[in-house]
């Protein structure tokens, strides 16, 4: 009989604990490990999620520590400082890079040797500090992304345009935050090009699009003080193709190696996900603009990077 597949789950807060439940529900792994600095938090969490689990699959689901992780296959770390309002996500960078990296820390010393997927943010800059730590290959340590950024594309224009969101294909790429960009020449509507599907030079309102793709977390947060089902559901999608080798293609944020002349930095761009994580970065055919408005993107990322690293010290 084969091992079961477990996920460690860092950081029982709302994204935390939603992903559990996305996990429970799913049936993709029996054993899910909830892991917080606050204890009593993490137990609360899990005894919920296990009543909830008597009337789903059978899966074992509990509040553990590190020790536990190092068996699992996937570490997930949504722990970190969260936004406010209209507060940036970038400007949380420093409370939560103190964050990430004492967990990939004790992590690592438990000999954790599986996939780490980031959800905290901002989450470029947090994979990175991950990935200082973790001891991993490239690849093996990914961010979520504009993964949910595309989605929210993908949902926006299928209501604009009257089709099925599953019959909607596009990325956003770049930063998870406000440099992002909304590659408009990659859609696909049923395989149609965007341009030709709506039998008009690209649309006017494509700015609009793009600004409330990009504004759509912030008014989430405004409402209801944080975002969870969306970044939940991103995140085990991605843990999804992960377990079973899938080789699908998603746009997740990886360390970059001169795509676009974009280098040692973490963004977004079209990866193939399987069972050794981020296996191939694709580069989509972008048009001008869009090549100029990724390496801007990743301009952004960069001096913020070297802003962290020069008030917190280099985070190594």
């Amino acid at each position: 009989m084969p091992p079961r597949e477990r996920i460690a789950i860092i950081g029982a807060g709302h994204v935390g604990a939603t992903t559990a439940y996305a996990l429970m529900l799913r049936a993709l792994v029996r054993e899910i490990v909830l892991i917080d600095s606050d204890t009593a938090l993490a137990e609360a969490e899990a005894a919920d999620l296990s009543h909830g689990n008597a009337l789903a699959r059978p899966a074992r689901i509990w509040a553990g520590n590190y020790k536990d992780a190092a068996s699992a296959r996937i570490a997930v770390i949504t722990a970190g400082a969260a936004t406010q309002g209209s507060q940036s996500r970038l400007s949380v960078a420093a409370q939560s890079a103190a964050i990430v990296t004492a967990c990939v820390k004790q992590l690592a010393a438990a000999g954790f040797d599986g996939v780490i997927v980031v959800t905290s943010n901002p989450v470029d800059l947090m994979a990175l500090v991950a990935a200082r730590h973790a001891g991993l290959p490239p690849g093996r340590v990914i961010g979520t992304g504009t993964l949910l950024d595309s989605s929210r594309l993908r949902q926006l224009l299928a209501e604009t345009l009257g089709v099925a969101p599953a019959s909607v294909d596009g990325d956003v790429l770049g930063e998870h935050g406000d440099s992002e960009v909304v590659a408009f020449s990659t859609v696909r509507i049923g395989g149609v090009p965007l341009r030709q599907f709506t039998g008009k030079e690209p649309a006017t309102d494509h700015p609009q699009i793009a600004e409330d793709v990009r504004q759509a977390g912030y008014r989430i947060v405004a409402g209801k003080g944080y975002t969870s089902f969306g970044v939940a559901t991103a995140t085990v999608r991605i843990c999804e193709a992960i377990l079973r080798d899938e080789k699908a293609v998603l746009p997740v944020s990886t360390l970059l190696a001169g795509q676009y002349g974009i280098a040692d930095i973490f963004l977004s761009l079209p990866c193939i996900l399987g069972a050794g994580g981020a296996e191939r970065i694709l580069t989509p055919a972008l048009t001008t603009e869009e090549v100029a408005a990724l390496q801007g993107s990743a301009s952004v990322l960069a001096d913020a990077l070297r802003a962290l690293d020069t008030s917190n010290g280099p985070l190594t």
